[in-house]
């Protein structure tokens, strides 16, 4: 019973590193490009201030590895566990990809390219968690929604520059 516990919280810290470490990761394209280029471009109306964009993105991963951890406790012998986890997985390095895109390049095409294939993911993914567990794929609601709006903003910046 111990060893579970051990275990099932070893699962949960993984999942949760996880997702803070794509945020870290993509940081270091966006952090440098914030006050130079990013501050440069015309933006729409509806741009949240800078500041709310670290608390969000560091809520969302967290609900992300909560998702996660979720899901792999179900066991990964099963191959729903499996699927789901693989597409987890590979929405969260075209989460980390979007900031390289869109900061690290100062593209916002090549940002919409990867968001929007990054939107469909996510898609994918809460269908392949919510076949496992329906609360971690609640716990991606969130996400989806912000993703979205992170896509209508990326797509008035791509306009109006």
């Amino acid at each position: 019973m111990q060893k579970e516990r051990l275990n099932s919280i070893l699962r949960l810290l993984i999942c949760l590193f996880g997702c803070q470490l794509a945020g870290v990761i993509g940081s270091l394209a966006t952090m440098p490009a914030i006050p130079t280029w990013y501050a440069a471009l015309q933006k729409p109306f509806f741009t949240p201030p800078n500041w709310l964009f670290a608390p969000a993105w560091t809520t969302l991963y967290l609900l992300m590895g909560v998702a996660a951890f979720l899901v792999w406790r179900r066991g990964w012998t099963e191959s729903r566990v499996k699927m789901a986890l693989s597409i987890f997985i590979i929405q969260l390095v075209l989460n980390t990809l979007w900031s390289f895109a869109f900061f690290g390049l100062e593209s916002p095409l090549y940002g919409l390219v990867v968001i929007a294939a990054l939107l469909v993911l996510i898609v994918l993914t809460m269908v392949s968690f919510f076949r496992v567990s329906a609360a971690a794929g609640w716990l991606l609601l969130p996400y989806l929604l912000w993703v979205s709006f992170a896509t209508a903003l990326n797509t008035a910046v791509l306009i109006l520059n």
